[in-house]
């Protein structure tokens, strides 16, 4: 592949971006929309760079960056060792998997007057129940890599005289830490998302959740286009920061 081929494969996902951004600068030159409810993109982008350079949007930001890091670290510290011994005990994958398949099925939102009544209405709720769902998602993924880690390689293992859990430590962990990543790169979504909606109705006062809300109330369209589309950017940056990882660490998966 030369540089030139190089060069378009980076630029190719810019390509979708214009394609969003002149449909939207349509819809609002046609007035497809009521301008109040639509601002032009030169207008939200505007008012994103102000809040950027006023401070206001990037505190806003950092502390959702917060409360889905310290949510996703907490799923991560609890899912992965349980999913672990879910994935490498039949009699207990059994036993539990209705219970967290039950919860896993059941929608965040669901669930936050139980953490409510639990947490009251302070941070511990915003970040238990984005932990929450982001640990069933983690959970799960590191179960079926561990049960679906190939059975060839752990039986060499043993016909070499590795003990049970040298064959869980040394070879089923890594067959299973692509399936992992996988769970992973959903976590942090999921508990992005949960952060969100509950800095917009569990008592916040900051965080692009309330930022949204509030810009919506007293009808600041740009600001709100400005802070969905900060959202937007932090959760794509953070897919792509556990794809890049993904590649790095465990670039055997599959093979």
């Amino acid at each position: 592949m030369n540089n030139s081929e190089q060069l378009i494969g980076r630029l190719q996902p810019l390509v979708g971006v214009f394609l969003l951004i002149v449909f939207w600068e349509l819809a609002f030159e046609m007035r497809l929309i009521d301008p109040v409810l639509l601002p032009s993109p030169a207008q939200s982008f505007q008012a994103f760079w102000q809040g950027l350079q006023e401070g206001t949007l990037w505190g806003d930001l950092q502390r959702t960056i917060v409360r889905t890091s310290i949510s996703f670290a907490i799923a991560l510290v609890i899912a992965v060792p349980l999913g672990i011994l879910l994935g490498s005990s039949d009699k207990v994958y059994r036993t539990l998997e209705f219970p967290i398949d039950f919860f896993r099925s059941t929608p965040a939102s669901a669930m936050f007057p139980l953490f409510l009544i639990l947490f009251g209405s302070g941070e511990g709720t915003k970040i238990a129940v984005a932990a929450f769902g982001a640990a069933l998602a983690i959970l799960f993924s590191t179960a079926y890599g561990v049960m679906n880690a190939r059975k060839q390689r752990q039986l060499a293992a043993r016909v070499m005289g590795a003990s049970r859990l040298q064959v869980l430590t040394d070879v089923t962990l890594w067959e299973s830490l692509p399936q992992t990543f996988v769970g992973m790169r959903s976590g942090v979504s999921l508990a992005l998302v949960i952060v969100i909606v509950a800095e917009m109705f569990i008592g916040s006062t900051d965080g692009l959740g309330q930022r949204i809300l509030k810009s919506q109330m007293v009808f600041d369209m740009p600001d709100m286009y400005a802070s969905i589309f900060a959202a937007g950017a932090l959760g794509y940056m953070l897919n792509l920061l556990f794809i890049v990882a993904e590649r790095r660490f465990v670039h055997w998966g599959g093979k």
